[in-house]
């Protein structure tokens, strides 16, 4: 059974940062392509970045690229998002996702 577990997020001011990590179990989590959603209120989840199952290859929406960072600990099963520079309008609840299998998710507030 697929297990995807997020944790990290918070309230944080304008400009500041956090770091999301998800923790996978259930599958091959190594050859797996992996990615980051979020669901803002009253909106439609949106796609944030991706990274390949060797780490080789990332892609990112155009709203976080240089701002966000994903990465992978294929050891560990580990998936994160480096989150810099936030903006009120990155507050949402973000999602780890394989395939169509996700976690429950971890709220980010950008607020002052």
């Amino acid at each position: 059974e697929v297990r995807l577990v997020e944790s990290g997020g918070g309230l944080v001011q304008p400009g500041g940062s956090l770091r999301l990590s998800c923790a996978a179990s259930g599958f091959t989590f190594g050859r797996s392509t992996m990615t980051w959603v979020r669901q803002a209120p009253g909106k439609r989840v949106e796609w944030v970045a991706s990274i390949s199952g060797g780490a080789l290859s990332t892609d990112y929406a155009d709203f976080v690229k240089d701002r966000y960072t994903i990465s992978r600990d294929n050891a560990k099963n580990m998936l994160y998002l480096q989150m810099d520079s936030l903006k009120p309008e990155d507050t949402a609840v973000y999602f780890c996702q394989r395939d169509m299998s996700r976690g429950q998710g971890t709220q980010v507030t950008v607020s002052s």
